[in-house]
């Protein structure tokens, strides 16, 4: 007969086993989880027996005791004692022992109960069976059988349990025979001690190799936070968790780029880069001509070395001679003296008079690619000077007259000169200078100012030269 079929035909046991099970359900949860050690348990039973033993129903008691052994598993023995009455004629009360030991599997159910699952191996005996048959003395013997149960234990404190549990026992023995018990009773939880877990991480601090840990972190088994990218954020707390290696993350565990070049703090070698400028690998700016002004701020990015430039990175040329200042060894030059390499004019400078009607700019062969004519950034200050003194004087004119080296075939030589002449004009015209006041020419390789036989001075024949004049 099954438990459930046993309570059905006995609603007084349902109401005994049921009532007080509502009543501790009703209970305060556990203050805590603990660490079990000792379970020491006494209840009451009401036990059937199976026909071919010749007994009645009857009440009786249990006393265990238990061994928590790991996590949820504990060891436990039991004695179970009852006198249940024959079913015979004979009606005579017959003593009933049972001495068992096995395994307890306890899970939690909820934070106030636990789950059991028990199975093991007992011996029963029954009655006292006499050195000779009597007829009539009563049915007696004994037998080994396995057993088996399932059940809840539900908390009135931390330490004093309700415990309810239904048991079945099969004889191993020839006769094969199944007995029932119903079991309800008091535990209690010797030695046991509360599991603490300060940092709320899930794993109690008995087992937690990482105290402390932050709150919201994702942990391993051993209680220690885990970082995926290693940013020194924990998983869990980390906002963006694919920061690149080297990176400085707030405390969220997000990097940041302080001054906006497109490299990370931690990463960037150079974090104060001025916005706009250009900057390497390793997030440093980079300044290709040399002249102090960064790339990427520089409207002027082949400024000879030593030249002097501007804010923006442009050289410029006080005396108009072509030759920028910086590297313009005579930088107070006469207007329209002609000038060598060095900036120097190559013969005495006329006093000045006020018939002068005539001023001189060069653009030196560094402005040109060679056999390209192309004007560089380096020739627009000039350029914009001579632009500026005709738009000051509309009684001028320009001559522009450009100048090859002389290692190209003659015809060659005067149509790149020529093609750098008209690049020169079509730039003044295109601020505001009407084009009937400017003529250009390409002269080749005519007039050398420095024999042609270094490229220092093939560059320094490589001119153009711009010739201002005053209109009668």
């Amino acid at each position: 007969m099954s438990v459930l079929a046993l309570l059905r035909r006995r609603p007084r046991l349902a109401a005994t086993v049921a009532l007080p099970a509502l009543a501790a359900l009703a209970a305060l949860p556990l203050e805590a989880q603990r660490l079990y050690r000792l379970e020491l348990s006494g209840a009451g039973s009401y036990n059937t027996y199976d026909s071919k033993l010749e007994l009645g129903s009857t009440f009786g008691g249990v006393l265990r005791l238990g061994y928590w052994v790991y996590g949820p598993l504990s060891l436990e023995g039991e004695v179970s004692l009852a006198r249940p009455r024959t079913d015979t004629s004979l009606d005579k009360a017959i003593s009933t022992s049972v001495f068992g030991a096995g395994l307890v599997g306890n899970f939690p159910l909820g934070q106030s109960a636990h789950f059991l699952l028990k199975g093991g191996y007992a011996h029963l005996s029954f009655g006292t069976c006499p050195a000779v048959s009597v007829p009539g003395a009563g049915p007696c013997g004994s037998a080994d059988v396995v057993q088996g149960g399932a059940g809840v234990r539900i908390a009135l404190s931390p330490t004093l349990f309700m415990r309810y549990e239904g048991v079945l026992q099969r004889s191993t023995t020839t006769l094969k025979f199944t007995n029932l018990s119903a079991q309800g009773g008091i535990s209690l939880m010797l030695g046991s001690r509360p599991l603490v877990d300060e940092d709320g991480d899930g794993v109690y601090d008995r087992s937690d190799d990482c105290k402390g840990t932050r709150l919201g972190a994702l942990v391993d088994k051993r209680g220690c936070p885990t970082d995926r990218d290693s940013d020194g954020v924990p998983d869990g707390v980390d906002r963006c968790p694919n920061t690149l290696a080297g990176a400085i993350p707030d405390q969220v565990g997000c990097t940041t780029d302080t001054d906006g070049d497109g490299y990370l703090d931690g990463i960037d070698r150079c974090p104060d880069t001025p916005a706009g400028a250009l900057v390497d690998a390793t997030g440093c700016p980079s300044d290709a001509d040399g002249d102090g002004v960064l790339d990427g701020l520089d409207r002027c990015q082949q400024t000879p070395v030593g030249a002097t430039v501007g804010e923006l990175g442009c050289p410029g040329d006080a005396d108009g001679d072509g030759i920028f200042d910086g590297l313009d060894a005579c930088p107070d030059t006469r207007g329209g003296a002609v000038v060598d390499p060095t900036g120097c004019p190559t013969e005495p400078e006329p006093a000045p008079t006020d018939s002068t009607t005539e001023r001189m700019f060069v653009l030196p062969g560094t402005v040109w690619t060679l056999r390209q004519s192309v004007l560089a950034p380096e020739a627009f200050p000039v350029l914009d000077s001579v632009a500026a003194v005709l738009a000051a004087e509309p009684n001028t004119s320009a001559e522009v007259s450009g100048f090859a080296h002389d290692r190209l075939v003659p015809a060659d030589n005067t149509r790149l000169s020529q093609r750098r002449a008209e690049a020169v004009r079509n730039y003044i015209i295109a601020r505001g200078i009407p084009v009937g006041r400017i003529t250009a020419v390409g002269r080749g390789s005519q007039v050398l100012i420095v024999s042609d036989t270094t490229e220092a001075a093939r560059t320094a024949n490589r001119r153009v030269e711009i010739r201002v004049t005053r209109n009668p």
